[in-house]
């Protein structure tokens, strides 16, 4: 085929704008307007490509033509300390292997991740929400969101799925977060991963001498070895931690910057699965994600020679006007289906099910405890986690 000629950019546009922080970086949609899929140069030298829309994304994330495998791929990003060829994944890194390896390992998960299984945990989820939220009350009438709410529920919930003991969570949340923060060098992710599965692997050995009834326990039965389960279990640990624990503070903050949504949500129960739906597809905390071509492969009108990076800017792809209308504009009715927060094709998030759970049991529950909540300072106060692999806030002050 003949190709057009597209536009070319240098550098993957990071900074979102000050007074809106829940926007893409703002370039990110006028390079989608002049053409969904551009060429980029990585920080690495390497020519590759930058994917903006909706239809771009969703493409290559669901043609295995386009490979998940780090050591294949440049990253969009200078990253401190980290080596001119990325390292395979990690054992048990679901996110960073291609089939057949993805198959054998996913499959014997699958089955504990089903809707029927996570809408079963949805009483048990309401009971660990309504004792933090019975927390914040005894604690005044302030408190930091994140540590108070939006990051023990989660925590709880999957500790408990897995069989990790909650009382280790500080060691593991912080070996968590100095992977997925984003302000780590190589050095420190490296170390951190290391001591994340060293601990997991004492776990799955204890599981094996005495099994409880928990999800870890049952992998024991499975063909799996000790440090696959152990790379499976860090793996899991870390995506039911720091995702949804993100989800729910920033998907609060969101609200409480927009009275009218916060409304409709308070007002009508019927709204709350599309509401959750439509936070993901407009704030896409996972907003960036690469993909590496195993060949040549025709995608909007170019061809991507094999070898070539394609980085996916998410979060571009979800405001698509060409999906939906208004996308720059929270509307919880919407529902937002076919959207990429949870990501597509057979990488799509294992966990998904367990996501929605949490948030549909987690802001009803707290918008009906407190009914006068508010922001404790100003919007542009929040800090938030703009250099983060996953995008959220690392305090949320309230009041009520």
């Amino acid at each position: 085929m003949t190709q057009t000629s597209v536009p070319r950019i240098t550098t993957l546009p990071t900074n979102r704008h000050p007074d809106r922080p829940f926007d893409p970086p703002p370039e990110l949609a006028a390079i989608r307007e002049r053409h969904p899929l551009v060429r980029m140069t990585y920080p690495d030298g390497h020519d590759g490509w930058l994917a903006t829309g909706y239809d771009a994304c969703r493409a290559v994330l669901a043609d295995r033509r386009f490979s998940s495998r780090y050591e294949l791929m440049h990253l969009p990003l200078a990253v401190d300390g980290a080596p001119a060829e990325l390292p395979p994944a990690a054992l048990g890194d679901l996110t960073g292997i291609d089939a057949p390896e993805h198959t054998r390992l996913r499959r014997p998960l699958v089955g504990y991740f089903t809707v029927r299984r996570m809408q079963a945990l949805t009483e048990r989820v309401e009971e660990i929400a309504a004792a933090h939220l019975d927390a914040m009350v005894r604690g005044g009438s302030q408190a930091d969101l994140v540590p108070a709410f939006a990051k023990p529920v989660p925590a709880l919930v999957i500790c408990e799925l897995l069989g990790v003991p909650y009382a280790d969570r500080d060691t593991f949340q912080r070996h968590v977060f100095t992977i997925m923060g984003g302000r780590s060098t190589a050095e420190q992710v490296g170390a951190a991963m290391g001591a994340l599965h060293e601990y997991l692997l004492g776990l799955v050995r204890a599981k094996r001498a005495r099994p409880a009834e928990d999800v870890l326990s049952s992998l024991t039965e499975t063909d799996l070895d000790d440090d696959e389960l152990a790379g499976v279990g860090a793996f899991l640990l870390a995506a039911g931690l720091d995702t949804t624990a993100n989800m729910i503070a920033l998907g609060t903050f969101a609200l409480l910057c927009d009275p009218h949504q916060l409304e409709v949500l308070r007002s009508d129960p019927g709204v709350v699965e599309p509401a959750v739906e439509e936070l993901l597809r407009y704030l896409t905390v996972g907003h960036t994600g690469v993909r590496a071509a195993l060949e040549d492969v025709e995608l909007e009108g170019q061809v991507i020679r094999a070898g070539e990076s394609v980085t996916l800017a998410m979060g571009a792809g979800n405001r698509d006007p060409r999906r939906w209308s208004d996308p720059d504009v929270l509307d919880l009715r919407r529902g937002a289906p076919g959207h990429l927060a949870l990501g597509h094709g057979i990488h799509q998030c294992l966990g998904q099910q367990l996501a929605r759970v949490e948030m549909r049991v987690a802001f009803p529950a707290l918008l009906s405890r407190f009914p006068g909540l508010r922001l404790d300072c100003a919007p542009a106060d929040v800090p938030t986690r703009p250099d983060a692999n996953i995008y959220g806030v690392h305090a949320l002050p309230v009041a009520w």
